[in-house]
C-alpha cells in the first residue's frame, strides 16, 4: 500500500509538471478505489437514477483531467478533490435536470453513512449542496467530513488521514454536521 501511495503521489507531481500520460497512470491506479467510493455512495440510490457508480466515476475523472495544474499533495489529496468533484457532478446534473423547474424531478439521496438506519432520511441534492454552502460559512472542515464520508464513501479513519485529524474529531463533525444538515434541511422543506 505504501509503495503504491508513493507511485500515486509521484504521478501526480509529474502531471502537475506536465506529463499528461502520468494522469493516465494515476487514473488506472484509483480508478477501482473511486469505483467502489461511487458505488458505496450509489448504493442508496433508487433503481433509474440519475447516474450509475461507473459513469459518476467517469464524469468525475473528466472532470478532474483538467486539474493537471493543481499542486497535489498525495493520493489523499487527490481523493479528497475526487470526493468534492463527485458532489459538483451529482449536484450540477440534478440541477439541469430540475432547471426552471425546481423539484420537477428531485432525486432524494441517503444522509447517511448507511450503518445505523434502516431506513435513512431522504434529501435532495439541490437542498443539500445549498445547506452544505451554508455551514461552510462558518465551519469548512465539517463540508470536507461530509463530502469525504458522504459523497466519496471514506472511513472515518480515511477521512481523518485526509483532514489529519483524530478520528474521533471526524466522528465529533460528522455527527455534528449531520444533525445541523438534517435540521437546516427540514426547516426548508417545512417552509
Amino acid at each position: 500500500m505504501e509503495s503504491a501511495t508513493g507511485e500515486v503521489t509521484r504521478l501526480l507531481q509529474a502531471w502537475h509538471a506536465g506529463d499528461e500520460a502520468a494522469y493516465g497512470q494515476v487514473s488506472a491506479i484509483l480508478y477501482e478505489e473511486l469505483r467502489r467510493q461511487a458505488a458505496r455512495y450509489m448504493r442508496g440510490e433508487r433503481p433509474g437514477t440519475l447516474l450509475g457508480a461507473t459513469a459518476l466515476v467517469h464524469e468525475t475523472f473528466l472532470r478532474l483531467a483538467g486539474a493537471g495544474q493543481v499542486g497535489w499533495e498525495d493520493r489523499r489529496h487527490f481523493l479528497a478533490i475526487a470526493a468534492r468533484t463527485m458532489r459538483r457532478v451529482l449536484v450540477d446534473l440534478v440541477r439541469a435536470e430540475t432547471a426552471g423547474k425546481r423539484g420537477a424531478r428531485v432525486q432524494p439521496v441517503p444522509l447517511d453513512s448507511g450503518v445505523a438506519a434502516e431506513t435513512p432520511p431522504l434529501v435532495d441534492l439541490i437542498a443539500l449542496d445549498e445547506a452544505l454552502e451554508a455551514l461552510a460559512a462558518f465551519d469548512p472542515r465539517k463540508v470536507k467530513v461530509i463530502e469525504l464520508r458522504f459523497f466519496g464513501g471514506l472511513t472515518v479513519e480515511e477521512t481523518a488521514a485526509v483532514l489529519e485529524v483524530a478520528p474521533d474529531t471526524v466522528a465529533r463533525d460528522w455527527r455534528l454536521a449531520r444533525t445541523w444538515l438534517l435540521q437546516q434541511l427540514e426547516s426548508d422543506n417545512s417552509t
